[in-house]
């Protein structure tokens, strides 16, 4: 007997997942030698897999039987208390009736979706934008509203004009304001301000997803939306440990109005119960033990080092044939090229000469930016980032027939 088609959802066609995601399984096909500018991870030697195996013998070890059960679906005690006290006298200073702890920042932002979303409901996202954030929304059938981000971050101007043609306002705007992804760019703070001015005349929830904010390594720090809000229930801030500690940890954390933490625990544990315990006495001992400031501190520099040196290897290789960003921090450069350049075309014969990194057409659910591509530089030593750069020239004249 034949079977008939499957009953999916009518939701399903909506689950458009993730391009950068799905890089990590293609890399891991290739046998040749690639340097990886795709995913937007710290290289190896930026996680402190030496102090985490000191502090876990303690923190999860055979002193701490209850280490591997399960946890508060709002966080453990002893990661929330840790988490509290590093965030005092920063610019997300928080309080423990704002703070829940989650499976990475993807939950936080899936956790914000659930909760304000129906279908058919408007989502303001910047453009270029985070791939995840958007397929996010998508999974929960929003529209999205693509704004364009210069220089200074998401346009507020062009944000004001499209919410006009489309005559209603966004439910959601979803923005990353500092050191963007993909763009690296940081939001100014005239445009934080007006952006927080328009989320209160529309009643618009501001998702102000921040995972790179304390890897700032040139410029002037600017208060965070989080800071500016001052308590404001539209704003729900969304941060995360992958970026500044260890991927594999999946432990973030949501920032948001005292209300809705009973809908955040409810919808929490709708999805996974609590938040890996293991990894969260892991951090919280991190933490409670002074490590992350002298961390970031080094990661800063190496950051700092490593952007210089794709800028420089992008300059001999590129000068006039592309532009692109000057970030202060995070993890991405920006990289457009002058004349029609299809970085869609050009991936697989960048994978060939060995190189990777993410088309610019999947920072758009539009797909433009078709000649641009998201370069990652914090994952690669300066030497590997001068060898990937001149291999991506080598592809661009293959594609060109040079």
């Amino acid at each position: 007997m034949t079977a008939g088609p499957l009953p999916l959802a009518r939701r399903a066609d909506s689950l458009v997942g993730s391009v950068i995601d799905s890089s990590t399984a293609l890399l891991a096909s290739k046998t040749h030698d690639i340097v990886r500018f795709a995913m937007g991870s710290p290289a190896p030697e930026a996680i402190p897999t030496k102090i985490l195996a000191h502090v876990g013998v303690e923190a999860i070890g055979e002193a701490a039987p209850d280490a591997f059960d399960y946890a508060a679906t709002e966080g453990d005690p002893a990661m929330r208390q840790a988490l509290l006290h590093a965030l005092e006298g920063t610019s997300d200073a928080t309080t423990p009736e704002r703070l829940t702890i989650t499976s990475g920042g993807m939950q936080g932002l899936d956790l914000a979706y659930k909760i304000f979303l129906d279908p058919g409901d408007l989502v303001a996202v910047e453009s270029p934008t985070y791939t995840n954030g958007t397929a996010t929304a998508l999974s929960y059938q929003a529209e999205l509203l693509e704004v364009p981000v210069d220089d200074d971050g998401m346009d507020i101007d062009a944000l004001r004009e499209a919410v006009q043609r489309a005559g209603r306002a966004p439910k959601i705007i979803y923005t990353i304001p500092t050191f963007q992804n993909p763009s690296g760019v940081t939001m100014s703070l005239p445009r934080r301000r007006d952006l927080l001015g328009l989320a209160r005349e529309w009643g618009s929830v501001l998702i102000d997803d921040d995972p790179y904010g304390m890897l700032r390594f040139a410029g002037d720090d600017i208060p965070t939306l989080h800071e500016l809000a001052d308590g404001d229930p539209l704003v729900y801030s969304v941060r995360t440990f992958s970026k500044i500690v260890a991927p594999g940890l999946r432990v973030g954390w949501v920032d948001a109005d005292p209300s809705l933490q009973r809908l955040l625990i409810a919808a929490k544990q709708a999805m996974d119960t609590c938040t890996n315990l293991p990894a969260q006495r892991l951090l919280a001992a991190f933490l409670r033990e002074g490590y992350l400031d002298d961390h970031l501190l080094t990661q800063r520099e190496q950051y700092r080092l490593r952007k210089e040196a794709m800028q420089a290897a992008l300059t001999e290789h590129f000068d006039g044939l592309a532009h692109w960003t000057d970030p202060q921090g995070g993890f991405f450069l920006w990289v457009t090229f002058e004349r029609a350049v299809d970085t869609q075309a050009l991936f697989e014969i960048a994978l060939d000469e060995g190189v990777a990194y993410i088309p610019g057409n999947a920072f758009s659910p539009e797909g433009r930016f078709p000649n641009a591509l998201r370069l990652c530089f914090a994952s690669s030593t300066p030497e590997r980032i001068r060898e990937g750069v001149a291999r991506l020239r080598r592809a661009v004249d293959v594609l060109e027939g040079a």
